[in-house]
């Protein structure tokens, strides 16, 4: 069995395809996926119909990103959905029009289901902790705040009481490769950016795939540092 960590994907269908085309997944494989599914690109509606149709014969973990923090909270509030409009709502409710005019409205439930439900805030397994943007070093998993769980910002390696490392998207890597310290690993390769990827990694050997907006695909091993 493999275990493969997907990042940030930001409504990029075509990179996800491609990637999935060659990472080939089997129902052996355990898929984590570390959130933000939507906002930024094109497709966010393509990107969420792909993952709720692979959950029903793939093992997946889907985490919640800020993104879908931010996108079911502007459903229920008016100044939240000005905020998400900002940051990346407008394009992910324009991939919902279908020969008109968009609106939350257009976005069907099984959706929101999914968004609301069938989301987890991390997941922690022998070796590791998967959470969206970051961990508070001292604390249980159990207790971890929501600003570090899905808004902070990756600095600096995390050394979490459990000893476990920690594999994170959110913090967008500009070079387009994974940041790797022997306890942090960071997957956000800025699919929606110029020239950003979108990367799966296997988690157990450290090597990655990659994809692009094209559909180009590439493969890497990560390259740990030591932090300072």
């Amino acid at each position: 069995m493999r275990t493969l960590a997907i990042g940030d994907i930001h409504g990029n269908s075509v990179a996800l395809d491609a990637l999935m085309h060659v990472v080939q997944p089997t129902a052996a494989d355990l898929l984590v996926f570390l959130g933000d599914y939507v906002d930024r690109g094109p497709d966010s509606k393509g990107v969420l119909d792909r993952l709720i149709s692979w959950k029903q014969h793939l093992q997946m973990i889907c985490l919640r990103g800020n993104h879908e923090l931010m996108m079911c909270r502007a459903r229920l509030d008016r100044d939240d959905r000005m905020n998400w409009m900002h940051v990346g709502g407008t394009e992910t409710v324009a991939s919902y029009a279908s020969g008109g005019r968009a609106a939350l409205d257009s976005i069907p439930e099984e959706h929101w289901k999914f968004l609301d439900n069938d989301l987890y805030d991390f997941l922690e397994t022998d070796t590791h902790i998967f959470a969206h943007a970051n961990l508070e070093p001292d604390t249980p998993l159990e207790e971890q705040p929501e600003l570090y769980l899905f808004w902070e910002f990756l600095a600096e390696p995390v050394k979490h009481d459990s000893g476990k490392t920690l594999v994170c998207g959110h913090t967008r890597q500009l070079s387009g490769v994974p940041k790797a310290w022997p306890t942090t690993v960071c997957i956000d390769t800025a699919i929606y950016k110029e020239n950003g990827w979108l990367t799966a990694l296997h988690v157990e050997t450290g090597s990655y795939w990659q994809a692009n907006a094209n559909g180009e695909v590439r493969c890497g091993e990560l390259v740990f540092e030591e932090p300072e």
